[in-house]
This record gives structure tokens, sequence and C-alpha cells, in this order.
């Protein structure tokens, strides 16, 4: 069977979100799995996602109110290769059947190595660099143009790998016919994606809240790999990850915050603290009075409204055990990008009203930052 989709990355993410859509959507799409680590601990990993009877996906949560509590069958993943032992047949499949690329190498996925300028390809190269050599076979071989759609959690992944890969071809000295068949007729997609994959199943599978959102930019040559409810086109991403941020991640971190200005006792988990209800109304508070009012001045209301309902269904999903100290890690830079940034966005904008709860966030991490300095 030919696959349409080629894919960079195992993790439970993809199995429960990509994979899932794709094995779900019209049309139903078929995946070559490429395991970029080389980890020959995850073999058995490989071996389940392509079995012929699919892989499940448990989704467990609350939406509109209602429980949800139900498994599916993933059937969308027809190969499995790596990218230490398969290369070869990688190359393959890239250059003769794949139409759409999709990767979430990790946060680690787009940084340099000392092996990307070596001239053959090496197992050790960064992902933009094995991208290059791919890219290179299917200019080669004349193949048509392809859809490249990064799902790593980057702001403008797709111009952001695209400027990685070319950055490689340089390096390599590669000539200008083919720097410009990478930079003007492969398809770089821009694309966001939100879904909390809360633990594995072996020895392929995971668990899964019930939302979930890909996001994907409008732009040149830039198509859906199918129809799925979960895949929205947009003109611009940027109101999506406002929301995203300054919202559900935003709300994330002022519950670290009331948590640590009540001493931080105990291993709390987000729905059994919001669940108290001096939280809920500090939470709600800030929601009301410092956040809501921003977006309606951005001109957003409608939609951080309808937003903020699906955070709060989130937050209270009785079956995700989400610790306060999980995402208390790194937690004055958080503070910075999620609660600062707001501030000075809302400023930016001419809001000229007081965010007296945010602002006192930011205010003790200063303190904090200074006691330490």
């Amino acid at each position: 069977m030919k696959t349409p989709v080629i894919q960079f990355g195992t993790s439970r993410f993809l199995q429960a979100h990509a994979d899932l859509f794709l094995s779900e959507g019209t049309p139903h799409r078929a995946i070559t799995v490429v395991q970029t680590s080389g980890d020959a601990t995850r073999s058995h990993r490989l071996a389940a996602l392509a079995a012929p009877e699919g892989y499940p996906v448990r989704i467990r949560g609350l939406k509109a109110s209602n429980t949800v509590d139900e498994t599916r069958t993933v059937t969308s993943v027809k190969r499995c290769l790596s990218a230490v032992t398969d290369w070869p047949e990688v190359v393959r499949v890239f250059v003769e059947e794949a139409e759409f690329v999709l990767s979430n190498t990790g946060d680690a996925g787009y940084q340099s190595r000392p092996e990307d300028g070596a001239a053959a390809y090496h197992p050790a190269m960064s992902f933009p660099a094995k991208l290059f050599h791919l890219l290179a076979a299917r200019h080669a071989a004349g193949a048509a143009a392809i859809i490249i759609m990064p799902m790593e959690l980057v702001v403008d992944n797709g111009k952001v790998l695209r400027d990685a890969v070319l950055a490689v071809g340089r390096l390599q000295g590669a000539g200008g016919a083919l720097i410009s068949y990478i930079e003007v007729r492969v398809v770089w997609a821009c694309s966001l994606v939100d879904r909390i994959v809360s633990e594995p199943i072996e020895p392929a599978g995971a668990v899964a809240e019930p939302y979930a959102l890909w996001a994907i930019q409008k732009g040149r040559g830039v198509v859906a790999p199918c129809t799925h409810p979960a895949i929205e086109m947009v003109d611009d991403l940027k109101d999506i990850e406002r929301l995203k941020l300054h919202m559900l991640n935003l709300g994330h971190t002022v519950l670290v915050d009331i948590w640590q200005q009540g001493g931080g006792q105990g291993d709390p988990i987000v729905r059994g603290f919001i669940a108290n209800p001096q939280v809920l109304d500090k939470l709600t508070a800030i929601y009301r009075d410092d956040v809501l009012p921003v977006f309606t001045h951005l001109g957003h209301g409608q939609a951080a409204e309808r937003y903020l309902a699906v955070t709060t269904e989130r937050f209270a999903n009785p079956f995700l055990d989400h610790r306060l100290a999980d995402i208390a890690q790194n937690h004055r830079q958080k503070v910075e990008r999620r609660v600062g940034a707001f501030l000075d966005l809302a400023h930016a904008a001419g809001y000229t009203s007081p965010q007296d709860h945010l602002a006192a966030i930011v205010a003790r991490e200063a303190r904090l930052d200074r006691v330490i300095g």
C-alpha cells in the first residue's frame, strides 16, 4: 500500500492526535511512521503501531458537560521505519509515495548538530538536516513538490523549519536549483496543535482528553491532509496562539501562583485544586476582571468566552491527574511569557483599565528575582 503521509516521530501525542484524525477523516490517509531517535528499546512500539488490527486511543474527560469515556481504534499507520536502520527505504517512500510530511520531533528537534555538515547522510543529524537530504533526493528524482506540516510547538513552525533546512543547504553548498526548490516549490505550512495526552497504552496507543485542535494556517498550496472536526484551516494562527497562551496556559500559571501563595503544601492536581471554592473564585475573578476585557478590547470577546468555557471543562477533567508541581517547573519564565507578555499586549493595544491581579503575580516574581539575584 502506498502511504501519502510520512510522519517523523512516534510520540503518544501523534498517536492520539494526527494519526487518529487521519484514520477517522475523509479521505482516510495511510501513514508511514519514521522513528528518528534510533532507540532500539522502542522497536516493539513500531511493530504495534503498524499492526493490521490497529491500536487503541482512549478518550476520557468532559465535553459539553457530559462525561466521555470511549475507545477508538487507529488504523492509519501502515508501515514503520527507522531513520537509523531503514534509511534507503525512508528515502524511497519520501520520493515515491509521500504527499504530506508531518513531524513532531520534540523541543530539541530543530537544533543543529555537528553532523549536519557531513556530505553524506548520518543518523545523528538534526531533523532539518535529515529533511534536507530527503528533499535533495526528491528534487533529483524530479518528483512533484510536497506539503510539509511540522507540528512542533514553535511559533511559525513551518517558516522556522524551512529556514533551518535552507541553512543546512547553504552549509552543504547546495546549488541554486535545489535551494530554489526548497524555498519556493516546497509548501511549508504553519500549524498549531493542542490536546492533552496523559498517558501511554503499551505497546502502542494513548489516553487523551476529548478536546483536540489541529489549526493549519492558509497559504500558497496549503491544504489539509483530510477533513476532520478537529482540523481547522485558519487565516492567521496568532489569534488561536493568544487564546491558548493567555487563557489556558495563563490559567495554569495563575493556579500555581495561588498554590504557592497558600504555602505550596501537598501535591495537588488541577481538578482537585479548583474544586476548592476559594481557588475557583480567585481564578474566575482573574479571568473576568483581567483577561476577558482585554480580548473584548481586541475584538475577540466572543471567541474568548467560548474558549474559556472549554478551558474550564478541561481543567475539571475527572480522569486527568495534572499535577501543579509539574506545571510549576520554570514558573518564573512561564509568568514572563504567559502573564507579563499579556500585560504588554494589553498596553500595546491601548487597553488602560487596571489588571491588578495579573500585575501582582508579575511583581511577586520580579521581587523574588531581585532577592535571588
